[in-house]
């Protein structure tokens, strides 16, 4: 039931700022159709199968975009496409559901009118509400519509911690709590969510596992009309065999203290899969008040997703520096820790096909080391699959040395590439920057910024003179840089490895060795010596070199 929860609330968060697709009234229903289809085939495998055929982010992520999409266009959604919400059994006490807050400045302001504040891990799994009477299990009903679930008595009772008979002050009552996955020491953010809560609701409707079963905990969240402080609450739980809500709960008193709580259980050793955290107020109202919607106590604080869904608004193709076309998904604009992510690579026009993507397409992007983002899958194709044509390939590593309009991406990948930090370092001035200069100078060719003045640079517009004094030097200190630096910088093909081994200080030493020479070279196969030996002798890189030279750059 929290899939279909979740995604409700996912709507309810994000729609005032949702955008609705420019579709016609055709496309959209059409769109419509086939999301909701496979959408219902996903919900049969969950809910009658107990299989999960994706995960549980993707699912509440994809149903959200279908309401957004049944929102814009001002369709309903059917009562009856879930098949949780055919439950039959009564709770005894609703359940309200947890709403979320998304920042830090939302938590606080819902916690000035509230006080006796406690702070619990959102445990990853399953609702149920567990009624005891007389001492004993009477009933286990699943989350449902949070009105009506289904039975789910049997399933619980062969759950070895789950008490069969209570005592005191909970013989006769009502819990609300999660069906977990034990899990040994889960450290959240290293291990993820690991479907638990698909495992879990599978268990509960396959009835017949089990040894799954005896691997599900029980994490109580409420207990309706309980004692009336929340210390006694905990004390009578944790006495009662539901220990891990005593040990969960803590009190707090601001913001920070629950963001720091929030940190530390996203890094710590849990004994279950968490996705945030919840905040409640233990002062609640009587139960009979309760209903779906209404849980005004209690808020949830979810983790920011490692990945996140997003649609494709556009391919994009462009020319690196060595001639080869990748090409670029342009995303809808989704927040990935603290970055916000609006484009990711798909590498090459062959990987791409190979892909199969499309504008309209649904990805699962998270972020690879040093916080690149990355295309984790596809998870959902549209209907409409129309894709852009790729660039014809006429362009390779000895091509764009020179300016013109159709070498104009190849050309400024080679100046964004000899400005890094590996080649020339001429810090501070990156692919807006060189696209400013070669703007306002009309570069010749992949060096002509060498013969830039400094009255130049100091009046280029959109430089101010203190910055293009600044960049006047250190094109100056580029001059100074090694040989092999102005090699890298040309792009010669050549390998670190033999490069480490390379004792050339000059053009024209390079320039005298043979394709045996640079055969014997680490790295360097027959086909790449002979590559090596075509770049260096090519006519236009010939003259390249040679206005180096008269530009005074060692070893020209």
């Amino acid at each position: 039931m929290w899939r279909w929860i979740s995604g409700l609330m996912l709507l309810w968060c994000g729609s005032g700022v949702a955008v609705c697709p420019v579709w016609s009234q055709d496309k959209a229903e059409k769109e419509i159709a086939t999301l909701s289809a496979q959408i219902k085939r996903w919900d049969d495998a969950y809910w009658k199968r107990g299989t999960s055929e994706v995960s549980d982010d993707v699912y509440d992520r994809l149903s959200a975009r279908l309401k957004q999409w049944q929102y814009c266009v001002g369709q309903g959604t059917s009562e009856d496409v879930i098949p949780a919400l055919a439950g039959n059994i009564k709770h005894p006490v609703p359940h309200t559901g947890v709403h979320k807050v998304t920042s830090k400045e939302e938590l606080r302001n819902w916690m000035q009118t509230r006080r006796d504040l406690w702070v619990q891990p959102k445990v990853d799994g399953v609702a149920v509400t567990l009624v005891y009477r007389n001492g004993k299990l009477s009933q286990a009903i699943s989350r449902g519509d949070g009105i009506k679930g289904e039975d789910w008595t049997a399933q619980v009772r062969s759950i070895p911690s789950v008490p069969g008979s209570l005592q005191g002050a909970l013989a006769n009552s009502v819990l609300q709590g999660e069906l977990f996955l034990l899990r040994d020491n889960h450290i959240q953010q290293q291990m993820g969510g690991m479907n638990a809560r698909a495992k879990v609701a599978g268990a509960m409707m396959r009835q017949t596992d089990k040894l799954l079963l005896s691997r599900i905990g029980v994490f109580i969240w409420a207990w309706p009309d309980g004692p009336k402080t929340m210390r006694q609450h905990l004390t009578e739980l944790s006495a009662a065999g539901f220990g891990l809500t005593a040990r969960f709960t803590l009190p707090v008193r601001s913001v920070e203290e629950i963001e720091a709580q929030r940190a530390r259980w996203l890094t710590s050793p849990l004994p279950f899969v968490t996705d945030g955290i919840v905040v409640r107020s233990a002062n609640e109202p009587s139960g009979e008040s309760w209903l779906p919607g209404q849980g005004n106590w209690v808020v949830a604080w979810k983790y920011t997703p490692v990945s996140q869904v997003a649609e494709v608004r556009e391919i994009q193709f462009a020319v690196g520096r060595t001639g080869r076309t990748s090409v670029v998904a342009v995303l809808e604009p989704v927040q990935l820790d603290d970055k916000r992510v609006q484009r990711v690579s798909l590498g090459s026009v062959g990987r791409w096909q190979r892909l199969d993507i499309a504008q309209g397409d649904q990805v699962l992007v998270s972020l690879a080391g040093q916080g690149i983002p990355r295309l984790d899958k596809v998870v959902w194709r549209g209907a409409n699959r129309q894709k852009p044509q790729p660039p014809a390939s006429q362009f390779h590593s000895l091509t764009c040395f020179y300016a013109s309009p159709e070498c104009r991406e190849q050309f400024i990948a080679r100046l964004v590439w000899l400005g890094s930090m590996q080649v020339l370092d001429i810090n501070g001035l990156g692919e807006s920057g060189w696209r400013m200069l070669h703007q306002a100078h009309h570069f010749t060719h992949l060096f002509s910024w060498l013969a830039l003045t400094k009255e130049q640079l100091q009046h280029t517009p959109g430089l101010s003179a203190s910055k293009g004094l600044q960049l006047w030097h250190r094109f100056e200190l580029a001059r100074r840089q090694p040989f092999l630096r102005w090699v890298a910088a040309i792009g010669l093909p050549v390998p670190q490895s033999a490069v480490k081994v390379m004792d050339e200080q000059s053009w024209q030493q390079l320039a005298e060795k043979d394709v045996i020479s640079w055969h014997q070279l680490p790295g360097i196969g027959k086909e790449r010596a002979r590559s090596l030996v075509d770049f260096i002798h090519d006519p236009a890189l010939k003259a390249l070199t040679a206005w180096l030279g008269e530009q005074g750059i060692q070893g020209f």
